[in-house]
């Protein structure tokens, strides 16, 4: 293990990537674990507040993001090490940031509710992208022989660009981005029934498009539900093992029981302690 570490990751300069990979997934977990307590009302935990305003994480995650990048950008032809720890600082910055993607989104808090889940999906989106770049992929390169002419890697690139493009446009996130490292992936992604909700779908497919197919529309409807559905499950049940439920409301605070004070009247101006007025203004004698 030590072998192939130093093999592919320090000898082939990927070390401040592998620092961003592992605090991205570290502050990640923490974070969800953070707020999962929080939800659940533990008494040492609770939101950062300034007075009566929230303080999101975001705001901390483009804090550090901005110093992790400014001092990479310094630090990169100073010190392996410290340009290590900028990237790290990088990664937490940018976990803290891609877990509150929807909220960035929708311009609103909906970091517990089903618009959340983006959220989720940005950051997994995010360690996909980073693994494969530690493997030694590298997003739409050419890798065939110099003598296929000049314009060859340009128009391998352009080509798989188009595809990625009309593959994203038919609604297949997963495909469009990892295709981008795996080729193949956007050439089925492009050819194959968009989904029924996707942009390409409302402008080729449905009763508003100029020359409607409704046989494609309904072929794409049976297979979201008969293929899409069942792996959205997985994936949902993935994503809440590892983030928590974002369909369900936060838990009531307990209940205060608080003790009455029993305070004593103030006893009024000529009168002794129990209350009862004096016939005269002097104290009576004893």
């Amino acid at each position: 293990m030590t072998d192939w570490f130093h093999e592919r990751i320090i000898e082939a300069h990927r070390l401040p990537l592998f620092c961003f990979f592992v605090a991205l997934i570290t502050a990640f977990v923490f974070t969800r674990m953070n707020v999962r307590l929080i939800r659940a009302r533990v008494r040492w935990l609770g939101n950062v507040s300034m007075g009566e305003m929230h303080i999101h994480h975001v705001v901390f995650g483009v804090v550090l993001t901005l110093l992790g990048g400014v001092a990479g950008l310094v630090l990169s032809d100073v010190s392996a090490g410290w340009y290590s720890f900028s990237s790290a600082v990088f990664g937490v910055g940018a976990a803290l940031v891609l877990d509150e993607f929807a909220l960035i989104l929708h311009l609103r808090d909906v970091y517990w509710q089903e618009e959340g889940r983006t959220s989720v999906d940005a950051v997994f989106v995010a360690i996909a992208a980073t693994g494969l770049l530690l493997l030694g992929l590298r997003p739409l390169t050419w890798n065939g022989a110099d003598g296929g002419g000049h314009w060859t890697a340009p128009a391998f690139l352009f080509v798989n660009l188009v595809f990625a493009m009309i593959t994203l446009l038919k609604g297949k996130i997963w495909s469009g981005l990892l295709g981008l490292f795996v080729p193949p992936l956007l050439y089925v992604g492009a050819v194959r029934v968009a989904r029924p909700g996707s942009p390409w779908a409302r402008w080729c497919y449905s009763e508003r498009a100029r020359r409607p197919r409704p046989r494609l529309m309904a072929k794409a409807i049976h297979r979201e539900e008969r293929w899409r559905r069942p792996v959205i499950r997985a994936k949902i049940a993935v994503q809440e093992f590892v983030s928590g439920r974002h369909d369900l409301p936060a838990p009531a605070l307990p209940a205060r029981h608080h003790r009455r004070r029993v305070v004593s009247p103030r006893p009024r101006p000529g009168a002794d302690h129990t209350g009862r007025r004096w016939r005269s203004g002097r104290p009576r004698a004893r």
